[in-house]
């Protein structure tokens, strides 16, 4: 992750240091697409005092609805629209016994140097073979013999997908994961055991462009977005639980899509360690800035922050600032979605039982109908 720094203007793109794969191309792409000619207009004719109220009423409707089209310049056009005709999401297309060979596309750190580990950026060319829907996951197969079972491959690992079904090039081609590197530390020696690392997370994040990756999948049901374009989602993420969010977060603020504009809230908690494991926090901040009225961010950082209590700062310690709001937009229907490592989950339902326990409220019966209003979305792993 690049230091943060303000954005300055190149050739009339302004360009954001820090940004993922793809967001500073999508920031040049939106600004060079526009000129003086696009700006919105509203005229106002000379009226009389008698006529001035209607007038005035008419334009101010055409102003809204110039600004309205103008915003919606600003965003990237996708191809090829016919992903958006599909009835059901695309499932298990590729399978474990005969899985797509895709290519890897580019693989970038976007964690500092102090950040605890590593994580990576990995965007993945599949030809548009492999279509898949925001939420989903794709299955990785990495390479070499699978040591419980010599002669055999290795077993499936899954990846939430963290971008759009248009992918980072915005033409349905690629999918994108985020990825951290998983490594074994002897609690003896404090010393990293290679023995002992991740196979699969190690192979993507060394993975070069060019090279073949095993692809199953895409797979899920249980993250996809509801249809309402005016719908709540409350958004829980630790680490790179954030993947399915990014994407999420990209359809609705980054891609002009003629048959989805977003007009709903984005609540998005991210909590990772500190500032350098933030990841995505400046396409994040972009969206807070250019969409306020739309979208909310919060950030637990464990090791920087400290919860009302005096401890460190957890998701489920920012779930509990914010319960209230929580509790009356979960009443409302809004959808909320958990994506992280399943050790998260136990602190968050304590935290939520005892919230809504403060309210009078039975928690085991408002999950039960949280669950029946299928508003209740978990992945973990």
């Amino acid at each position: 992750m690049a230091l943060k720094t303000d954005f300055c203007c190149f050739n009339g793109v302004e360009m954001y240091p820090g940004k993922g794969v793809g967001f500073v191309r999508a920031e040049s792409q939106i600004y060079n697409n526009l000129s003086f000619q696009d700006t919105a207009r509203a005229t106002f004719p000379s009226l009389s005092l008698r006529n001035w109220r209607s007038h005035l009423k008419y334009d101010s409707r055409v102003l809204c609805m110039a600004l309205q089209q103008q915003t919606d310049r600003h965003k990237v056009a996708v191809k090829p629209l016919e992903l958006e005709d599909a009835k059901e999401p695309p499932l298990n297309l590729y399978k474990p016994k005969e899985p797509y060979t895709a290519t890897i596309v580019s693989v970038e750190r976007i964690v500092g140097p102090k950040a605890p580990g590593e994580t990576c950026h990995i965007v993945i060319d599949h030809g548009g073979n492999v279509p898949y829907w925001e939420g989903q996951s794709y299955g990785v197969i990495p390479p070499g013999e699978n040591p419980k079972k010599p002669g055999a491959p290795h077993n499936v690992r899954l990846y939430s997908i963290a971008s759009t079904r248009y992918g980072d090039s915005f033409d349905g081609k690629t999918g994108s994961l985020c990825v951290r590197r998983a490594v074994y530390y002897d609690p003896e020696t404090g010393k990293e055991d290679p023995s002992k690392k991740g196979v699969c997370s190690n192979f993507l994040c060394d993975s070069k462009p060019g090279e073949k990756i095993q692809l199953t999948g895409p797979s899920g049901k249980v993250m996809l977005l509801p249809d309402d374009p005016k719908a709540t989602h409350i958004m829980i993420a630790t680490g790179t639980g954030v993947a399915p969010f990014r994407g999420y977060l990209r359809r609705m603020f980054m891609e002009s899509v003629p048959t989805y504009q977003f007009r709903g809230l984005a609540w998005l908690f991210l909590g990772v360690a500190n500032s350098d494991s933030l990841l995505y926090d400046d396409e994040f901040t972009t969206y807070l800035r250019d969409h306020p009225d739309n979208f909310r961010y919060d950030r637990a950082l464990s090791r920087e922050q400290k919860n009302k209590s005096g401890g460190k700062m957890y998701v489920q310690d920012k779930i509990e600032e914010y319960s209230d709001e929580i509790f009356k937009l979960l009443d409302g229907g809004a959808h909320i979605y958990f994506c992280g490592l399943k050790g998260m989950m136990p602190g968050i339902q304590d935290t939520l039982k005892r919230v809504a326990e403060q309210r009078g409220e039975n928690w085991e019966e408002k999950l039960s109908q949280l669950r029946k209003n299928k508003q209740w979305h978990v992945e973990v792993y």
